[in-house]
């Protein structure tokens, strides 16, 4: 069982009811949705409430479509605290709000010591993980009181979050139902590759990572000269696609699949590659 989903920023920056009418056309079940990046007039900080979430969700889930992710993809490490300040505010509102727009999950990756999050040789310090944890406990805190969860997007190499060791670190500080990983397996690959097969280490994530695992990403990645790229489109890269959609179905039955990185070129293209992928994975044998 597989449910497959895209990124709604991916398909234009729309008003909802035209995006999910977009978004239907390519066979989605699922979305992230980030409002600053997906609607052509976005809700302003501190504008969120009840009727707006749910009206939201209701167009959605008129087209069939779930809410699976509400992106609010901020840095909590920013270097500006009156920056960071307003950053984690607006995640906050939108946790309290979740659960209107029909998604008890809001996603996050973990910043740098970089405003643009880029990487900075600060970032692997000691001192900036303990700034991300207290930023994640104040989060916490506040998913708990609304039924919510705090989805964390650990990415290599420049985020603070840079590995799967680091996100189980993370998880053993807070063991609250509150914290969800968000796994993307490309992200997580390093620049300079892996150096061992993608089957171990699919396993590693999934056997370490697996209990707060609440959604998927999914793209491609290729390595060229030996550094990764990481930005491409399902089914055209070197994954290991087959491996990885049969653990996922094995360990995460149901979980949302969200393609990243496709688009209207790209989208139906991805769709079909995944639901071809996880059919011969169900039923291998060829029928005649």
């Amino acid at each position: 069982m597989i449910r497959i989903g895209l990124r709604a920023h991916d398909y234009g920056c729309l008003p909802p009811a035209e995006l999910a009418k977009t978004i239907a056309l390519y066979g989605a079940e699922s979305v992230q949705l980030a409002l600053s990046k997906a609607f052509s007039r976005p809700p302003a900080p501190g504008s969120l409430s009840p009727g707006y979430a749910r009206g939201v969700g209701k167009i959605f889930e008129e087209k069939g479509i779930a809410i699976a992710v509400l992106g609010c993809y901020i840095n909590p490490v920013h270097p500006d605290r009156d920056e960071r300040e307003r950053s984690l505010r607006l995640f906050e509102e939108h946790l309290r709000f979740s659960r209107d727009f029909g998604s008890s999950l809001v996603g996050t990756e973990t910043g740098s010591c970089n405003p643009d999050c880029s990487w900075h040789p600060d970032t692997k310090k000691r001192e900036t993980f303990d700034l991300l944890c207290t930023s994640v406990e104040r989060l916490l805190k506040t998913a708990e009181k609304c039924g919510s969860m705090v989805g964390i997007e650990p990415v290599a190499d420049r985020h603070t979050l840079s590995s799967i060791e680091l996100m189980k670190e993370l998880m053993e500080r807070f063991p609250s139902p509150a914290l969800a990983v968000i796994y993307d397996p490309v992200n997580l690959i390093p620049g300079n590759g892996l150096s061992r097969g993608q089957e171990e280490f699919f396993r590693e994530a999934l056997d370490t990572l697996g209990s707060r695992i609440m959604a998927v990403h999914l793209k491609d990645f290729r390595m060229e000269g030996g550094r990764k790229t990481g930005d491409l489109p399902a089914g055209t890269g070197e994954l290991d696609w087959p491996c990885l959609l049969r653990l996922l179905m094995e360990k995460k039955p149901g979980v949302d699949l969200l393609l990243e990185n496709s688009g209207p070129m790209t989208g139906r293209g991805c769709v079909a590659f995944l639901r071809e992928t996880a059919a011969k994975i169900i039923d291998p044998v060829p029928k005649y």
